[in-house]
């Protein structure tokens, strides 16, 4: 990773952070507006949803299949979330996916530097959460885990733009903050909550799925690896914190597999609302006797007895 890339990962930390303290110590008092509210929450959701169905769901694992030009769509939604270029981005995650917590992978809380002792598990949870984005974020080499990415010059130039796509989306919730309020004052609210207060949420909830989602929750399949499900982060992670279930189906589209499940995986909401409409199709899903397969495996192993009980 260059310096500039490293400031430039600090900036997109510390900065949103800043302006979240920002927004709590001076309104305090102050109810926060509706059109703020309203702003950030379809700011969110719009970059939500580009993160799980575009960079995640679609791109990393081919989920589904759609036509070029949503696809294009789905990867300017997730470059509004400012988590980076979208083929550094599945580049990062398919090497993740490749060596889930192993070395190798670059964000597990079970691997990296200093992972041992009494403070290890706090310095893996930090390393997972925030830490990997000062030192690995990026670095997976794009030609070997994002090929078909790299030959599709719409994918290359979103990427190629990313820090202006993701520019613009901060700058946008002020622009309608005056158009809402014809005030200096209403567009200034609107930048700092749906602008840079969306991101520090937004990135938070997203990197809970490689911190926490690796650390403490709730597994039934046999798998490798120590991902869980997180129940509490479903509906802000749009579906991404049953995070177990995905390992366990990489390839699934939809996270949520038990009804409960479904009820709370708003990026299958949406995949299959497109399905209806014949933009999205050939959709992976699990069967559930390929679930009660996977799930047996697990009750007839030990250590998977263990995981489940824990």
């Amino acid at each position: 990773m260059t310096r500039a890339q490293r400031i430039t990962n600090i900036v997109a930390v510390l900065l949103p952070f800043v302006a979240f303290a920002i927004a709590v110590v001076v309104f305090w008092n102050e109810a926060i507006a509706w059109t703020d509210i309203a702003i950030m929450g379809v700011l969110y959701v719009i970059a939500a949803l580009g993160i799980t169905i575009g960079y995640h769901r679609m791109l990393t694992h081919r989920s589904f299949q759609t036509s070029r030009t949503l696809s294009y769509v789905f990867a300017v939604m997730g470059s509004t979330g400012v988590q980076g270029p979208v083929i550094n981005w599945v580049a990062d995650h398919r090497k993740h996916h490749a060596h889930t917590d192993e070395e190798g992978d670059p964000h597990s809380p079970h691997t990296g530097p200093a992972t041992d002792g009494v403070l290890g598990p706090l310095k893996g949870l930090y390393h997972a959460h925030i830490g990997w984005l000062f030192s690995e974020q990026g670095r997976a080499n794009r030609r070997k885990y994002a090929p078909d990415l790299m030959e599709d010059p719409g994918m290359r130039w979103i990427s190629r733009n990313f820090h202006w796509i993701a520019l613009g989306s901060i700058v946008l919730p002020g622009v309608l903050g005056f158009v809402f309020t014809g005030t200096l004052h209403g567009a200034l609210t609107a930048f700092l909550w749906g602008g840079l207060v969306r991101v520090f949420f937004l990135h938070h909830v997203t990197w809970s799925i490689n911190s926490i989602c690796h650390f403490v929750g709730s597994r039934r399949f046999a798998t490798e690896d120590h991902s869980t499900n997180v129940m509490p982060l479903a509906l802000l992670s749009m579906g991404e914190a049953f995070h177990h279930n995905h390992h366990a189906f990489p390839r699934s589209a939809q996270a949520g597999l038990r009804p409960v499940e479904k009820l709370m995986d708003p990026s299958m909401w949406v995949i299959n609302t497109l399905e209806r409409f014949g933009l999205v199709w050939n959709v992976v899903r699990i069967t559930p006797e390929r679930q009660a397969e996977k799930q047996a495996q697990a009750r007839s192993t030990p250590e998977a007895k263990v995981t489940q009980a824990a």
